[in-house]
């Protein structure tokens, strides 16, 4: 028999400049250092949401107590010097040695990244932290953070310094006759760059929380710009000897929340703006294959869906498989519970989800997520248990309450008709536009290049406006689309309607990536959508009603970053051949050198009249030198050179990203500003009028 001479093992390629790769090469990170080298793996990002993310951690553990019935008091101290303060009244961290790492079962909580009460045993029946990652990467990525446990009738402390480095062992300070866990933490300056916390996103974090944890007690308190010497003798500034900081009777903004009513009481504070359609909400509250469901929902006059999941407390922004199973639960319900329709009246999954708020919850022992952030529940069987739970229990409630049945149905029929009537439009609008070659809109001037990552899109108010900047854009990277007037307010239009408006058809031809179920991101045209209205009123309210039209409709756009508003000069100042813009009176006052406002700039001009017809007032500088200050009102009275210099050049111009913190809040401010709650937004605008700049 033959035999093949063997092949010799291909060579490797040479090294470039000499270097190896080997066992010296790999870098091993010890303890929590893997967390500071890389947070974002673990809390997301750094930004904002990161920040915060360290409060939620913290918070999540004492929850944890008071789900598994330890604890029902906790207490937030946001305290100066960027310092956090968490304690509740639980079992309290143990502090007797741990049998396999030789420390203190508090310092291998804090220190080690798989450690933690919740991964077997009793320690919790049901928690929020499955990776266990929790309170050691926020003392990891803190510059100082301090322990104190309050159990067995005792008071025990540990310190840990720069990035979770123990100070000395867990150490008897006192007696007790408490118990729990304070943790007071600072965010480190090397890994949080912006360390401003937001008191309006703690507040909105802690009442959903509330909501989802009946007769849990939850008290916020802003102590950041309160005296030192009103927390007596803790030289940490953390109400030392003191349990809850409340106590101390301080005068500061706080907040505390309490409800019996759960979910319930979740759906009304949700639905508070708008106008329900039944009377009654439904609610369900049962366990099955070792899933605790509860869910409740309520129907409201609305086109949008307000759709909440929670696993363990956890929110989950993405949703998961208990909202999967939801969904399924829901169209078969109410397609049983239509016994009078046709088989091709069928309702779909998104005919019934219209006008819907709903809150789902599911408390398991072994919860799986889909990463670190939690945001996507994994856990396959949450999907049955929800299913079951739900559908028998919703089908029960559609047969006990006839007229509320009956509104149900009659909303889900009304958008299964709005659904046909928008695919027509669809139909007929984009598709058609597709395959015939439907052009883009003939006030739309163009930029050059067919780049997306290098192209902007300037949605500007009028055509004057539009005029002037397509004269003094950049033709290559530079897109300018005037809109007449104020288009739609399409917080409760449905896409039928909203496509027989010229303006916005206008715009999602446009944009490119349709809109509704055809909705394709990638398809975006431009990587920089720039709003442009005039520093008025009526340029506010065009940007307001933009801003709706784009979270309600092209919410992906605004999540990756691509919305922008621009923000133009309202004033120039010249001296002699000196030019200079300012965006506020504080920084007209600046330039000009003395207080100088709107009221000293309006009327006649001792000289002549601008370029733009708008007369500019005269006075003299802090110098002495003569100077002109000129009003803008609106980008149509600059010309193309003052709009390019101040509004549309890239190296000169201000641009504000739009994003969203808090979806669910910005949903709700949409609902009230936008939608039919005319008291709501009365009282909005009394509260918050002496916050206004008025332009009259």
């Amino acid at each position: 028999m033959a035999t093949k001479k063997a092949k010799s093992a291909p060579k490797s390629a040479p090294a470039k400049g000499g270097s190896s790769y080997g066992a010296s090469d790999i870098t091993v990170l010890e303890g929590l250092e893997a967390v500071r080298r890389r947070p974002g793996m673990y809390i997301g990002t750094t930004g904002t949401t990161g920040l915060h993310h360290l409060i939620w951690e913290v918070f999540d553990n004492s929850r944890d107590e008071a789900m598994g019935g330890y604890a029902n008091d906790i207490e937030i101290a946001l305290l100066p010097d960027n310092r956090v303060r968490v304690a509740d009244n639980g079992r309290g961290i143990p502090v007797d040695m741990h049998p396999k790492t030789k420390v203190s079962a508090l310092e291998t909580v804090m220190t080690k990244l798989h450690a933690g009460g919740k991964f077997g045993g009793e320690g919790y029946k049901v928690s929020g932290g499955l990776h266990g990652v929790g309170v050691s990467v926020v003392n990891a990525l803190s510059c100082d953070l301090r322990a104190e446990v309050h159990r067995d009738g005792g008071r025990y402390l540990q310190e840990y310094k720069n990035g979770g480095k123990p100070v000395g062992k867990v150490k008897k300070i006192g007696a007790s006759d408490a118990h729990g866990t304070i943790i007071t933490f600072e965010s480190d300056p090397k890994i949080f760059t912006e360390r401003e916390l937001s008191w309006e996103m703690i507040i909105a974090h802690m009442r959903q929380q509330a909501y989802l944890v009946r007769g849990l007690r939850i008290s916020i308190l802003d102590l950041r710009l309160a005296d030192a010497k009103a927390f007596g003798s803790g030289s940490k500034m953390d109400g030392e000897g003191v349990y809850y900081l409340r106590d101390l009777g301080i005068d500061a903004p706080s907040m505390t929340f309490y409800f019996e009513g759960g979910l319930r009481s979740l759906v009304a504070f949700q639905n508070r703006h708008l106008q329900p359609l039944h009377k009654n909400i439904f609610y369900v509250e049962k366990e099955q294959d070792g899933v605790m469901v509860e869910v409740s929902l309520q129907y409201v006059d609305d086109v949008s869906v307000r759709l909440s999941a929670f696993a363990n407390n956890i929110y989950n922004t993405e949703g998961g498989m208990h909202v999967t199973g939801f969904k399924t639960a829901l169209t078969r319900t109410l397609n049983a519970a239509n016994k009078g329709g046709k088989e091709s009246d069928s309702f779909t999954g998104d005919d019934v989800l219209e006008g819907l708020t709903a809150v789902i919850s599911v408390k398991m022992r072994e919860v799986q997520f889909e990463g670190q952030t939690k945001s996507k529940l994994g856990s396959v069987e949450a999907r049955g248990a929800t299913e079951s739970v739900f559908g028998s229990a919703f089908a029960t409630f559609l047969e006990e309450h006839p007229d509320d049945a009956r509104a149900i149905l009659g909303k889900a029929a009304l958008a299964m008709k709005a659904r046909k009537a928008a695919k027509a439009a669809k139909d007929s609008i984009l598709r058609k536009g597709a395959l015939d070659g439907l052009s883009l809109p003939g006030k739309l001037a163009d930029c050059q290049s067919k780049s997306a990552e290098e192209s902007e899109l300037f949605i500007v108010e009028g055509d004057s406006a539009g005029g002037t900047a397509k004269m003094g854009r950049d033709r290559r990277t530079q897109a300018v689309l005037p809109l007449r007037g104020k288009i739609l307010n399409i917080e409760r239009a449905r896409l039928d309607r909203m496509l027989a408006s010229e303006q916005i058809k206008n715009l999602v031809v446009a944009l490119g990536t349709a809109i509704g179920d055809i909705f394709d991101i990638g398809k975006l045209r431009y990587h920089k959508l720039i709003i442009a209205t005039d520093a008025d009123v009526d340029g506010a309210h065009i940007r307001t009603l933009l801003l709706t039209l784009f979270y309600r409709h092209f919410r992906p756009v605004v999540d990756g970053g691509h919305l922008y508003i621009a923000q133009p000069p309202l004033f120039k100042v010249r001296k002699g051949k000196e030019v200079a813009y300012a965006y506020s009176d504080a920084e007209l006052a600046k330039l000009v050198g003395k207080n100088v406002g709107l009221e000293d700039i309006t009327g006649e001009a001792p000289e002549g009249e601008s370029e733009t017809g708008e007369a500019p007032a005269q006075g003299r500088s802090a110098s002495g030198g003569k100077v002109s200050v000129q009003r803008y009102k609106g980008l149509g009275e600059m010309n193309s050179d003052e709009l390019w210099e101040t509004t549309m050049d890239p190296a000169r111009r201000i641009l504000k990203q739009v994003t969203i913190l808090d979806a669910q809040e910005a949903d709700q401010v949409f609902d009230m500003l936008m939608g039919t709650d005319v008291p709501a937004r009365k009282s909005f605008i009394q509260s918050h009028a002496k916050e206004a700049t008025l332009d009259i």
